[in-house]
């Protein structure tokens, strides 16, 4: 007996340290995986400690060697979009990982909607399912885990599945649309990493490092860490039962599922319902439903599908007295298949047993509810026959109540479902959740921002893109304005255009009235892919988002809105006039309004009983069933307000926290060769002060003109550039040109004269001037007093910034640069996003051609930081800036 237990531990030892000594990989590195092109890539893994690994791919080796702990890694260079790829892993044992593609790799998570399969959708896109055949398109489905308290470096299963038509119904069917988009496009290979979790926070998929501004949750951390605290939580009972005995379900016990079972004391029952709208109110507990139907001897042996829409809560089917199927919560789609065997010609016996513990129970409506065989169906809608088989005792809440669910706990899906993907070079995110925080959508934009700015930290990566499905329509509709919990939290998702390389993506006419997960998953991963191609794939033509609220103007008692992303202009989608807008004066109680689409962009609200208005609203309800308002590439404007929380002063400059003009002086060359393809690049416009008399404003006319018709704006800096000669520093005024000696009239007629110069050029009649060295006065005084029929503002030269109630449209302020770098140019902008403020910068040299210059890395230093912030900071020419302001104040 001893030397049998001997050699039992000898082999329990052996095999242990055999096991222990092996290369062990990542579920995520196997066979099938797609990983990043044109990012270099780690491969790692574990093995014995001090262990030498050899990593053979594209017939070159890679060696490394295991640390302490058995953990090692290996970085391959950068590869070009590719399939067909193998690697070969040496150490005490050798693996091989084969078909392995090159291409975007994007992580997807959320809650139950984007978990939602395509098999759950088969019905409505079956061509999508049967045509399925790419294996160039490749899912990894990350298992349900929670951890409270630290990360997780793997998962416990796990692997790459090629989408064909059988393994694309375990494909999240938002995921799969957006992956066959932009493949179909682009050819590349996508991988989809769907890491979500059905009825979970988004506080519980953000990272530790990801709460240090939200002192709360980190104490909730820490107690989660605790383990008698987590213990004694959940040892406590969630209801205090009565000492009644409990009521068994007569409907077992009597077995009311038998066909030959009598009834007695049945009641009529309207399919679809729910039971307290028939008689039934305020019943927790179990109902029975049954009716007979017949069939011919066509449906007799054949394969019979049974379609019973969806139920609450839970439901068991049957036929005949057999049970055929059920489903313990409500949201599937209640969908089962008649055994062969079991009908019979004439009349059969259908019998439903729901239970339901809270809320409405019975069946939603608006849903199908049928049973098909051989092209033929029966309907089954209409008067079954109900009876109550139990009803459950009210229970009374002592304590606390339950235990502590893991999956809601902040950091606990972070920790375990996100934390072992950080080693993959990853594409970008996609974000599909909000449902479970609906009920306190006041805090959901902190977390919002703090999940974006969280993951790219990570990553590493600050400008990642991230794409937010915004929640759809649903609930019943509301004909009346009204507070919702739902609009709040779409307005909190809009938070993610705050940052930079972010969309949100309008589902608002996407939903369905009667079922949280909408099956129109199809035109989700449409939309989201639009923003993909527009955002990250450079298909800037490519229109992605909807009509945006740009402003807000009030006129005659009349509420004006102007829209960005309009296409090519605003549509209603039914010709019909546009609906779900309200409006309000300073009381903000809200009446439906009269909208008008009064130009390419803008829309006109009105209502006899708002004398006053102030406040607009659009699609303000938790389903505003049948929106109309779009732009021309087909896509829904997403809701809106502006009555929040300090909305409208807080960020005047558009939605946008500081407003940053660019204007170079002089009409140099270098602006031309330098200033204006930096900026194209960017997509950033400038403003271009052209003194008409120089030698790049007078032999590049041509360039000047390009420059306009691109979004630049062309400025006055008068004819011949005077200044003042008696000011310090300007001896080199030649006396022509000495503005101290010019007259009213000389100045008056050399700025005319530019004007008409510009006009020649870009055909325009409203610009704004430039003081030429910031000087304002002639022989008789201060000239200032006679631009303003003239010009829409002008710019003078003084180191300040305003805010928008501050600024002088006349003589407003800029920063004149000369030799700053980069990190000084972008301190200014900081300083404007910190205090909301307009700041103006002056450029003369671009890279040489003046005596004051920015160098061309420090412009461009620049330039790019105001890109990857433009979601704070809105960039516009001088013109566009000044009538803004005009606007705002009227």
């Amino acid at each position: 007996m001893r030397k049998q237990l001997l050699i039992s531990l000898f082999s329990v030892f052996f095999f242990h340290n055999l096991s222990s000594s092996q290369i062990r990989l990542p579920k995520l590195i196997s066979n099938n995986m797609v990983l990043q092109r044109d990012q270099p890539i780690k491969i790692w893994g574990w093995a014995s400690p001090k262990e030498k690994i050899t990593l053979i791919f594209n017939r070159k080796s890679f060696k490394t060697t295991t640390v302490e702990s058995g953990k090692w890694e290996i970085m391959l260079p950068a590869q070009s979009a590719g399939i067909g790829f193998e690697m070969v892993l040496k150490g005490k044992n050798e693996i091989t990982i084969q078909n392995i593609a090159f291409g975007d790799v994007w992580l997807c998570s959320g809650q139950s909607n984007m978990v939602i399969n395509m098999e759950r959708v088969k019905e409505r896109f079956p061509e999508d399912i049967t045509t399925a055949n790419y294996p160039d398109i490749r899912n990894f489905f990350v298992p349900t885990l929670t951890n409270l308290n630290s990360h997780k470096e793997d998962f416990p299963q796990g692997e790459w599945k090629a989408a064909n038509p059988k393994n694309v119904l375990s494909f999240g069917a938002a995921t799969y649309f957006f992956a066959r988009d932009i493949y179909e496009k682009y050819k590349v290979p996508i991988g989809i990493i769907n890491s979500s979790v059905g009825g979970t926070p988004i506080e519980a998929w953000i990272s530790e490092g990801g709460y240090k501004n939200f002192d709360d949750i980190q104490k909730t951390i820490i107690h989660n860490r605790d383990t008698k605290y987590v213990n004694s939580f959940n040892r406590r009972p969630v209801f205090a039962i009565s000492n009644q005995k409990n009521v068994k379900d007569m409907g077992l016990q009597e077995h009311w599922e038998n066909p030959t079972y009598q009834m007695k004391g049945w009641r009529n029952f309207n399919i679809p319902g729910y039971w307290e709208d028939q008689g039934l109110k305020d019943l927790n507990g179990v109902v029975w439903f049954r009716r007979e139907f017949e069939v011919t001897k066509n449906w007799i042996g054949q394969s019979v599908k049974l379609y019973m829409g969806r139920i609450i809560d839970a439901d068991e089917m049957y036929v005949n007295g057999k049970k055929i199927g059920n489903t313990t919560y409500q949201y599937p789609p209640r969908r089962y298949e008649i055994p062969t065997d079991l009908l019979k010609e004439g009349k059969n016996t259908f019998v439903i047993k729901v239970t339901n513990s809270s809320g409405k129970g019975g069946f939603v409506p608006d849903k199908p509810y049928f049973m098909t065989a051989n092209d033929e169906e029966i309907d089954l809608k209409g008067t079954w026959q109900c009876k109550v088989g139990e009803v459950f005792q009210p229970q009374n809440v002592t304590g606390s109540g339950g235990g502590l669910v893991q999956q809601n706990q902040p950091t606990a899906l972070y920790n375990a479902m996100i934390a072992p993907i950080l080693p993959m070079k990853v594409k970008g995110f996609l974000w599909y959740q909000g449902e479970t925080n609906i009920g306190n959508p006041e805090k959901y934009d902190g977390f919002m921002t703090a999940l974006i700015n969280d993951w790219r930290r990570l990553w590493n990566d600050n400008n990642l893109p991230f794409f937010v499905v915004q929640l759809p329509n649903f609930q019943e509709v509301n004909y009346t304005p009204n507070e919702s919990n739902l609009a709040r939290l779409r307005e909190a998702q809009n938070k993610a255009l705050t940052l930079p390389n972010t969309a949100v993506i309008t589902t608002i006419d996407l939903g369905e009235w009667n079922d949280i997960h909408p099956l129109n998953k199809k035109d989700i991963g449409k939309r989201v892919a639009l923003a993909a191609l527009n955002l990250v794939y450079n298909e800037k033509k490519v229109v992605y988002s909807g009509p945006t609220l740009l402003s807000q103007n009030i006129e005659n008692g009349k509420i004006v809105l102007t829209f960005t992303n309009v296409a090519e202009g605003i549509t209603s989608k039914d010709g019909e006039e546009l609906r779900w807008f309200s409006m309000a004066d300073y009381d903000k109680k809200f009446v439906w309004a009269k909208a008008q689409i009064v130009g390419k962009d803008k829309i006109e609200l009105s209502n006899e009983s708002v004398k006053n208005p102030k406040y607009v609203r659009y699609a303000w309800q938790d389903n505003p069933e049948g929106v109309n308002f779009y732009n021309s590439a087909d896509l829904p404007a997403s809701p809106f307000r502006t009555d929040g929380e300090n909305l409208d002063e807080s960020k005047p400059w558009k939605g946008k926290k500081c407003a940053v003009a660019l204007t170079y002086d002089d009409a140099l060359n270098v602006h031309l060769d330098n200033a204006i393809p930096a900026l194209d690049s960017l997509n950033l416009k400038g403003t271009f002060y052209l003194t008409a008399s120089s030698d790049a404003g007078m032999n590049r006319v041509n360039d000047w003109k390009k420059a306009s018709v691109n979004g630049h704006e062309l400025g006055n800096h008068t004819l011949y550039h005077p200044c003042d000669a008696t000011v310090s520093g300007m001896s080199w005024v030649k006396p022509e040109y000495d503005l101290s000696k010019y007259s009213l009239r000389k100045i008056q007629d050399e700025i005319k004269m530019c004007n008409a110069y510009l006009k020649a050029i870009d055909g325009k009649n409203k610009r704004t001037f430039a003081f030429t060295c910031g000087h304002k006065k002639v022989a008789e005084g201060e000239f200032i007093q006679t631009l303003s029929n003239d010009f829409v503002a002008a710019r003078a030269v003084r180191h300040e910034m305003h805010t928008i109630d501050e600024v002088k449209l006349m003589d407003i302020d800029c920063y004149g640069i000369n030799g700053e770098t980069g990190e000084q140019l972008i301190e200014l902008v900081k300083q404007a996003q910190a205090s909301g403020k307009l700041l103006v910068f002056l450029f003369h040299g671009v890279g040489g051609e003046h005596s004051l210059n920015v160098s061309l890395p420090a412009h461009r230093q620049l330039l790019q930081y105001l890109k990857q912030n433009e979601n704070d900071i809105w960039v516009a020419p001088m013109i566009e800036v000044a009538e803004h302001i005009k606007a705002i104040r009227k």
